[in-house]
């Protein structure tokens, strides 16, 4: 996950998208302003409002991780944080699974031809997606589902102008007068999401990581995702996502890109107040996020979104066994950085692994 959060923007290029701009010249405009990095508006903020600094002089701004959360903002709501609470989409979803499961019961009907594969002791039926390196395609459709039910089972409809599309549009189109009246379909909201990671080349990681700062936003700034607000909300958090998950993120200016007629001052606006509501909190646990990898696939499974299975190969047994060993050293070179350099690894016994007979 990337190291920097930033806020500012410039039409130059981005390091991670190439664009061929007429006349040359990869420079700044004139007047353009870069606002500063996220991190340096949280340590101002927190230095105006403790006056606490360290002894050299600079700014004292406590951990994200160490910072105590109100009240109003407990255990069991706060999915986003904790790894025990429940996650808000699967909860909502809930609901229509079981009215969908008791009215096939009601009326007798069929499940259907049975599609879904199970492994048997000479083969074992495996998908290609894991909680280190998603599929893309069908995390998109999970998360993007996982939106739907946010939408159509939501307590209510609190929102900010900020994310109101009516306010702030994203095309010249004029917005219906009825926009907020009609919601969309899962279809609808995946040709949207896919269209930003599939121009913007983001990953399966940065779709879960989007969900968690959306049900965030919900929690913290007490407001529903709804007809009116979702694509700003949604555009919001795949910004910000993007820009915590790669170290090349994706500049405001590429967004607008690929939406030709939202401004980069619209952009910037929005990022800021979604940070501000955010708290400035974009930790993500790997315990949290793995949470919501899980409660996702168990989405696609209530609803019959499965996830393609084929027979594993001794090709694919050897590469998930590399994968594995890769994730493996990497945490334990991290594990070893975190060491205290008082403790001492001469007792350490090395791990043993002993080799699969792959037939």
């Amino acid at each position: 996950m990337g190291n920097t959060v930033t806020c500012c923007v410039s039409p130059d290029a981005s390091p991670k998208l190439s664009r061929a701009r007429a006349g040359g010249g990869g420079g700044a405009a004139p007047g353009t302003e870069r606002r500063a990095d996220a991190y340096q508006v949280a340590a101002a903020a927190a230095e105006a409002e403790s006056g606490d600094s360290d002894p050299g002089g600079g700014p004292h701004l406590q951990h994200i991780s160490d910072r105590e959360f109100p009240d109003d903002l407990a255990l069991e709501s706060n999915p986003s944080d904790h790894p025990r609470a429940s996650t808000i989409f699967l909860s909502k979803s809930q609901t229509d699974v079981r009215e969908k499961r008791k009215s096939n019961h009601i009326n007798h009907v069929s499940p259907g031809q049975l599609t879904k594969k199970y492994s048997s002791c000479s083969t074992i039926f495996i998908d290609d997606s894991t909680v280190s390196q998603p599929n893309l395609r069908s995390t998109i459709k999970c998360v993007t589902l996982a939106i739907y039910y946010h939408i159509k089972n939501r307590d209510s409809v609190r929102s900010l102008d900020i994310f109101d599309e009516k306010s702030h549009p994203l095309t010249r189109e004029e917005v219906p007068d009825d926009y907020s009246k009609h919601d969309p379909d899962h279809k609808h909201i995946y040709r949207f999401v896919r269209t930003l990671f599939s121009a913007a080349q983001l990953t399966a990681e940065c779709a879960i990581v989007t969900l968690v700062y959306l049900e965030r936003l919900l929690t913290y700034a007490e407001i529903d995702i709804c007809p009116s607000n979702w694509k700003r909300i949604v555009l919001g958090a795949i910004l910000l996502a993007s820009k915590v998950w790669d170290d090349q993120a994706v500049w405001n200016v590429d967004y607008c890109q690929i939406l030709k007629d939202i401004t980069v001052e619209d952009m910037n606006e929005m990022e800021r107040h979604f940070l501000e509501l955010l708290q400035f909190n974009i930790n993500v646990p790997a315990s949290v996020y793995a949470k919501y990898y899980f409660d996702l696939r168990s989405l696609a499974d209530d609803n019959n979104l499965n996830f393609l299975l084929e027979p594993l190969s001794k090709e694919r047994a050897q590469k998930l066994e590399a994968i594995s060993r890769l994730c493996e050293d990497k945490y334990k070179d991290l594990s070893k950085a975190a060491m205290r350099r008082s403790f001492s690894a001469d007792n350490l016994v090395g791990i043993r692994r002993s080799n699969a007979i792959l037939s």
